[in-house]
């Protein structure tokens, strides 16, 4: 006799620290969290009790204050990603990016910690050859056999500095998929096959060692894999491949900070012991008007105070607004801020920055942990790094071709965005990759084509700026290991050679750096350097204020 089973598998990603319904950056109830989680999760497991799968595709381990707090100011304490995920009964986790940038000592004692298999087929130990992190783990959910192949983008190196990832060898995803399905099909007898994956759908680096997003690619090429979970990308996405032989791949992301669940329901045909087909539907659920579980938030609660507490602490003073928006038009208060920082912490003649966040802003005031965690998300360290003048070059028109665009005409638009379907204007590009320089004076001529924009002055001291000779740049980890290709494509170093140019490196990561330069000076008073310019004024400034007018409504020119 034949039977039908029916089995729920449910997945987050991209969490980032997203426990509680609250943001601790902005200081204000949040939609998304796994509060709201909790109670949904419950009334699935009552419904399907052993017959429920709960997953998730990492990046727990950054983000939020929850992460940093436990991760550095209460390290002995049990991690509370651990604890929380723990609670949820969580089966399985991809590892992710962010997680692994908190460090060998956070994410190892994390992975101890969790009762859960954290997975990433890809990463291989560099002594053995051997998978570093648990490859795959099988589920058997009333008599069906459901692997689950972990994978982390392979880019990793382009963003991270070795001794953060010591003892890894990253492959793509494409390299070694195929062979682990086939595995997991012959040798654990899988009847469904799940990639949870820490890769986006397409796009970012595009190396070919290292490629970053690799989803939409390896869910066309690859032949027994069910069910791609994925994430890193933060855009949600619901898809269905279709194969040669017509069996079909359903790929799935929820994007970030659980205001969304991925859900895939299993309809399972079983004949004398054996499975003979599975028809696999998925939907992306809101999570932002579920119920808050009482439960969850109750056995929690003094976590969540601990952490606002800790963010609320005064830092210093500033006496005037720091506006990331600023950043984008001219030389500004809050990134000449950042490079004053930088280059009191470094020992370098130039800095490098870019604001990473859209706009953000400090009040004149009191500053707090929060407002640093909200112009510093993640942990970057401090890098220098040694590079020519016609690298400096180099990368300056690589980072302004990101952000302007060629004018023709004095009613051009100068700043490369679009208009998106809401209409609301945003920028084309990552705002994080539009890095200005502190150390040199120069213009940027909104007439000239890509590559020729730049016309460098003199350094800030006087001294003649020379393409030919060696200077010493400070910079984030971020881009010093490559992130954003500023280094690679635009500078035109290769990938390899940059571990080589790297001459120091801080210690500590560089919110701790700014929020120790602001504690000892007690009172801030940044003043932009005026250290750079669009050129001519008269096409740049009325641009300028338009442009403005579109991306930040309200704005005055």
């Amino acid at each position: 006799m034949g039977r039908h089973s029916t089995i729920k598998i449910l997945y987050t990603t991209d969490i980032h620290g997203s426990f509680f319904p609250y943001d601790f950056i902005e200081r204000k109830p949040c939609t998304g969290s796994l509060a709201r989680a909790a109670s949904y999760i419950k009334a699935q497991r009552a419904r399907y009790g052993e017959r429920l799968l709960l997953l998730d595709g990492g990046d727990v381990l950054q983000g939020q204050p929850t992460c940093y707090y436990s991760n550095f100011v209460a390290p002995d304490q049990p991690n509370m990603a651990a604890r929380v995920l723990n609670e949820l009964g969580y089966d399985a986790q991809a590892i992710g990016n962010h997680d692994i940038e908190t460090g060998h000592a956070v994410y190892d004692k994390y992975i101890r910690e969790a009762n859960y298999a954290v997975l990433a087929a890809n990463v291989v130990d560099a002594r053995t050859g051997e998978p570093y992190f648990k490859p795959y783990a099988i589920f058997v959910v009333d008599g069906v056999h459901i692997a689950v192949i972990g994978m982390l983008t392979a880019a990793i190196p382009y963003w991270l500095h070795e001794s953060l990832w010591q003892g890894m060898q990253f492959q793509s995803i494409a390299s070694c998929l195929q062979r682990w399905v086939h595995h997991v099909r012959s040798c654990e007898q899988a009847d469904f096959v799940v990639g949870l994956f820490h890769s986006g759908y397409v796009g970012g680096i595009a190396d070919a060692h290292y490629p970053e997003n690799e989803v939409q690619a390896v869910a066309q090429q690859t032949i027994g894999i069910d069910l791609i979970l994925f994430g890193h990308d933060h855009q949600q996405k619901q898809e269905v491949v279709g194969h040669a032989d017509g069996s079909f791949t359903t790929l799935l992301n929820p994007s970030s900070n659980v205001h969304l669940m991925a859900e895939a329901t299993l309809d399972i045909e079983i004949s004398e012991g054996k499975v003979q087909k599975v028809d696999c539907t998925a939907q992306l659920v809101s999570l932002e008007k579920q119920p808050l579980d009482n439960d969850f938030m109750q056995h929690f609660a003094t976590d969540k105070q601990q952490v606002e507490s800790y963010t609320q602490q005064v830092v210093g003073r500033t006496t005037h607004a720091l506006r990331t928006r600023d950043s984008f038009f001219c030389s500004s208060r809050f990134s000449d801020f950042i490079h004053d920082v930088q280059l009191a912490a470094a020992p370098a003649t130039l800095s490098f920055n870019a604001p990473l966040k859209f706009d953000a802003v400090i009040a004149p005031g009191d500053i707090h942990v929060y407002d640093l965690f909200n112009l510093y998300t993640y942990e970057n360290q401090l890098y220098v790094l040694r590079l020519t003048g016609q690298e400096i070059k180099q990368f300056l028109e690589y980072s302004y071709a990101l952000w302007t665009q060629t004018m023709h005409e004095p009613t051009d638009h100068l700043m490369r965005m679009e208009q998106g379907s809401d209409g609301h204007w945003r920028w084309q590009n990552l705002a994080f990759n539009f890095d200005t320089v502190a150390g040199i004076d120069y213009e940027v001529d909104v007439r000239q084509p890509v590559g020729q924009k730049i016309n460098i002055l003199r350094l800030s001291n006087g001294a003649p700026f020379m393409l030919n000779q060696s200077y010493r740049v400070a910079m984030n980890s971020y881009r010093g290991n490559g992130g954003g290709e500023l280094l690679t494509r635009g500078a035109g170093i290769s990938f390899e050679e940059l571990p080589q140019r790297i001459v120091w490196m801080s210690s500590k990561d560089q919110r701790q750096i700014i929020m120790d330069y602001i504690h000892a000076k007690g009172t801030i008073a940044a003043e932009p350097h005026n250290n750079w310019q669009f050129v001519p004024k008269a096409w740049a400034e009325p641009a300028i204020a338009a442009d403005k007018r579109l991306l930040f409504p309200g704005s005055h020119g």
